[in-house]
């Protein structure tokens, strides 16, 4: 009676990775993984802004708008749910890339404003957080990487022979990945002018 448990055990384990099951367990594993490196990345982003307003605030009160929106941009990332299942949702997904874009921008402005105040571009403090944001935002672009390569192979495996009929009966579908904000924008070759031509070498 055992040993025909253990066949039994046995016949099932192989049809299971004939079907491609645990490949696709796998490949979803490393997915969930690397979007939780991603998700820890942004929240270390969001942890360091508000001190970082703060000190700007300290030397540069008047920038109010920079302030405000770098401010509104976190509290609008902030009341994202970012659970693993976001990244079945392309809608939510989409959703989520735009809000952490926005509040990349507006910190790269906040970050800008800096230029402008040298007592501000020389306080310890702000050079310190200025520096942990860059790393930071270094640590995002690498996890963001990962988790792109981890979506493709996914995506290759459940839609590939014979994975996509064990996708199909299972209900997986690909998952969404990162893209370009402006794929349009980037597409376009930029406009180089030479508004002030360097004169012609004398003969």
């Amino acid at each position: 009676m055992k040993s025909r448990l253990v066949v039994l055990l046995l016949l099932i384990t192989t049809l299971l990775s004939g079907c491609g099951y645990n490949q696709v367990q796998t490949n979803d594993e490393a997915v969930s993984a690397a979007w939780s490196e991603v998700l820890n990345q942004y929240k270390r982003r969001a942890d360091l802004i508000p001190n970082l307003v703060s000190i700007v605030q300290g030397y540069a009160a008047h920038e109010k708008e920079v302030l405000t929106k770098v401010t509104e941009a976190r509290a609008s990332v902030a009341g994202m749910k970012a659970t693993p299942e976001l990244v079945n949702d392309e809608a939510a997904f989409a959703k989520f890339q735009k809000a952490q874009a926005d509040l990349g921008g507006a910190l790269a402005r906040l970050l800008v404003v800096a230029e402008n105040y040298p007592q501000l571009k020389a306080d310890a403090n702000f050079r310190d957080l200025q520096a942990q944001v860059e790393g930071t935002e270094n640590r995002i672009a690498v996890a963001r990487n990962r988790y792109i390569k981890a979506v493709q192979e996914y995506n290759v495996s459940v839609r590939t022979f014979p994975n996509n009929l064990t996708a199909m009966a299972m209900g997986w579908k690909p998952k969404a990945n990162f893209t370009v904000e402006d794929e349009k924008a980037v597409a376009t070759p930029p406009t180089i002018r030479f508004d002030n031509p360097a004169p012609a070498p004398a003969r």
